[in-house]
C-alpha cells in the first residue's frame, strides 16, 4: 500500500502527518502494528520522526480527529506540537482558513485551534489536570497545591511536580540546565514508580518571571527539541507556585513557545510555529 505523507516540524519536534480520511485502511495499518510505527519513525531505516499524526474523521461534533503515535509505537493521548503540525497541514492544503476556529477530537478531549495572521498556530489546550488520580500519579499534593515529591539523581535531591495536560508530566526544578544528565535521568524518571502510565519529563530553569527554559524527555520517544503539552504543564507549575507571571515565554532547544494561563479556572493557551519539511510517499513495511 502506497501511503502519502507530509513531514512537519514544530520547533524541531517532527512528525509524519498522514491524512487517512479517504482511506481508513491506513489508520488500521498503524493501529494494528507497532512495528510499522517504529520502522517509519526510525531515522536510519525509515522516514524518521518523533511520532506519527493521523488525521481522521471525527465521530462527534469536532471538525477532525487526531490520533498520534510515539516513535516507539505506543499511542499518546495528546501532543501540543503534533496538533500544531496537524493544523498547519490543513491550512497549507487549503482545507481550513486563517482565523477559522477548528475543533480537533483527541484522546485528551476536544482541542480548539486557529491560525493567526502570522501563520502561527494558537491552541486552547484546556484546563490543566491537578488531581493526582487523574494525571495519573501516586504523588500526593503538598503545600504547593501540586502533586509533588523529591527525587534523588546522582546523589542530588530535586523537587518534582506533576501536572496533567491530557497526558502526564513531571517537572523537575533545577538551578542550571547545563548540569542535567538528560540521557541518564530522563528514562529513570519516565518509568518512575509514581507514574503508573509512565510520564513525560521536563527539567526547568527559571530565567525571570516571564521566561523559563526547558529540557525535554518525552515518554515513548526520548529527548526531543520541544514539547507543547510539557511547556504548558511547566508554566502551570510555576504560576501556581508564584514563580512566574501568567504569560511566559518557554525557551526550548528547538525554539520558543508562548504560553498563557490567566487564572486557575481558565484554559491554558499555547502559540507557536509549525512548518512543512517535505512531502512524499512510501510503501508500508511492517517488519522488525
Amino acid at each position: 500500500m502506497d501511503i502519502c505523507f507530509s513531514k512537519y516540524q514544530g520547533l524541531g519536534n517532527d512528525f509524519i502527518v498522514i491524512d487517512t480520511r479517504s482511506n481508513q485502511e491506513i489508520s488500521k495499518l498503524f493501529k494494528e502494528g507497532k512495528s510499522i510505527v517504529r520502522n517509519t519513525c526510525n531515522r536510519k531505516i525509515g522516514i524518521g520522526a518523533d511520532g506519527i499524526v493521523l488525521i481522521k474523521e471525527s465521530s462527534n461534533n469536532a471538525n477532525f480527529n487526531m490520533q498520534i503515535f510515539n516513535s516507539d509505537g505506543t499511542e499518546a493521548e495528546m501532543c501540543g506540537n503534533g496538533i500544531r503540525c496537524l493544523i498547519k497541514y490543513l491550512y497549507d492544503n487549503r482545507i481550513i482558513n486563517k482565523f477559522q476556529n477548528i475543533i480537533v477530537d483527541t484522546k485528551a478531549g476536544d482541542i480548539k485551534c486557529f491560525i493567526d495572521d502570522q501563520s502561527n498556530v494558537e491552541v486552547d489546550m484546556g484546563l490543566p489536570i491537578l488531581d493526582p488520580n487523574n494525571i495519573p500519579t501516586t504523588l500526593e499534593k503538598g503545600n504547593s497545591k501540586l502533586a509533588q515529591g523529591t527525587f534523588n539523581l546522582d546523589n542530588t535531591t530535586f523537587q518534582g511536580f506533576a501536572v496533567g495536560m491530557g497526558n502526564p508530566h513531571l517537572i523537575i526544578l533545577v538551578d542550571n540546565l547545563e548540569s542535567v544528565n538528560l540521557n541518564k535521568w530522563g528514562p529513570l524518571l519516565e518509568t518512575n514508580e509514581n507514574f503508573p502510565l509512565n510520564t513525560n519529563v521536563h527539567f526547568l530553569q527559571i530565567i525571570n518571571r516571564n521566561i523559563i527554559k526547558l529540557l525535554v524527555w518525552e515518554r515513548g520517544c526520548g529527548p526531543t527539541l520541544a514539547c507543547g503539552t510539557g511547556a504548558c504543564a511547566s508554566v502551570v507549575s510555576t504560576v501556581i507556585q508564584d514563580l512566574t507571571d501568567n504569560n511566559v515565554v518557554v525557551q526550548l532547544p528547538g525554539g520558543d513557545l508562548d504560553i498563557k494561563w490567566e487564572n486557575v479556572s481558565d484554559s491554558v493557551f499555547m502559540k507557536g510555529p509549525a512548518q512543512l519539511v517535505y512531502k512524499g510517499s512510501f510503501e508500508s513495511i511492517n517488519n522488525d
